[in-house]
């Protein structure tokens, strides 16, 4: 008998899950809202915001006079602040908690006189928000390789103050890598730990699981860096597949699995992790009994043609 299990910890975060319900609250109150850049890196909740009012806009000069501008959970710099208080537009702070903290560190390590180090992705937004409030005294590296040829490279290095903080959804196995590059027993160097807590979990959970399962589905947006380092920490155990919701699985041939896993990033819904979850179990039933590769483009049945008319239909949104 095959099984599909959901890991316990897949889904919204305390920082999304927050961030989302602030923009839902506007929009109850027929609020004109615009979202600087999209809120979370899901698709589904943007178009279902959008379909409710909101605007995404991409810089302070696209707002208008009677608008509502939501920082994203992302972060932004200290200048984007600046800028939306010259334009005098009301403003709603959804910068997650743990990356507000982030900036607090990097800002007050500036003015002390550090050059601040920082792991992540440099084109994510949560990490140019960080950027933004270290006064142009940074480096950005992508993992212990880049972080050791900065070392190489930069002999000036030693003897500077340097504080070291890394994106809140870093891939925790490769920051304990880069923790070994870093010289041991430096008064000079301070080490911060950022990486989200239910980060840590996900991924703790997500590999635990991958252990234990012949395929491992990962739900979540295309650009949602966590979600991708989900992928990447599941494809260590066993063959993964990346999808963003459950209308991808219709295009997947999966092999023949006894035992299926399911995670899903922090800008996962939960109604979009409990289609998918219907969807591989009501598929898997049909072929329970099939030595074959699963094609869901032939398996679809009425069941779930109607479970997915039934979400496009949808009048509010379950998170």
């Amino acid at each position: 008998m095959r099984e599909v299990t959901v890991a316990a910890s897949a889904g919204f975060c305390f920082g999304v899950d927050r961030a989302v319900k602030m923009v839902y609250n506007e929009l109850e109150k027929n609020s004109k809202v615009a979202t600087l850049g999209p809120i979370i890196h899901n698709q589904d909740v943007v178009d279902d915001m959008k379909s409710r009012g909101a605007r995404v806009i991409e810089s302070v000069d696209e707002l208008a006079p009677d608008e509502i501008v939501v920082i994203r959970s992302h972060g932004v710099g200290r200048d984007v602040y600046e800028q939306i208080e010259a334009k005098g537009n009301r403003m709603i702070d959804a910068t997650c908690p743990f990356v507000s903290k982030i900036h607090r560190i990097v800002a007050e390590k500036t003015k002390e006189g550090y050059l601040v180090l920082i792991a992540g992705d440099v084109n994510h937004p949560e990490i140019q928000g960080i950027i933004g409030h270290c006064d142009q005294n940074y480096y950005v590296f992508k993992d212990n390789f880049e972080l050791k040829h900065l070392f190489e490279k930069n002999d000036n290095f030693l003897g500077k103050k340097l504080a070291f903080v890394a994106q809140t959804t870093y891939n925790i196995v490769v920051w304990e890598e880069c923790l070994k590059v870093i010289p041991k027993n430096d008064p000079d160097i301070v080490i911060f730990d950022t990486i989200c807590n239910a980060t840590d979990t996900r991924q703790s959970d997500a590999a635990e699981l991958a252990k234990s399962s012949d395929i491992m589905i990962v739900v979540g947006g295309r650009h949602s860096s966590n979600t991708v380092k989900l992928y990447e920490v599941c494809s260590r155990y066993c063959k993964t597949y990346h999808i963003e919701n459950s209308d991808e699985l219709s295009s997947l041939k999966l092999p023949c699995a006894g035992r299926i896993g399911i995670t899903a990033g922090a800008s996962t819904p939960a109604y979009i992790i409990k289609e998918v979850q219907t969807t591989m179990t009501e598929n898997v039933n049909l072929t329970a009994n099939s030595d074959e590769e699963i094609d869901f483009a032939q398996a679809l049945d009425e069941s779930f043609k109607k479970y997915i008319q039934e979400r496009k239909s949808r009048v509010s949104l379950s998170v």
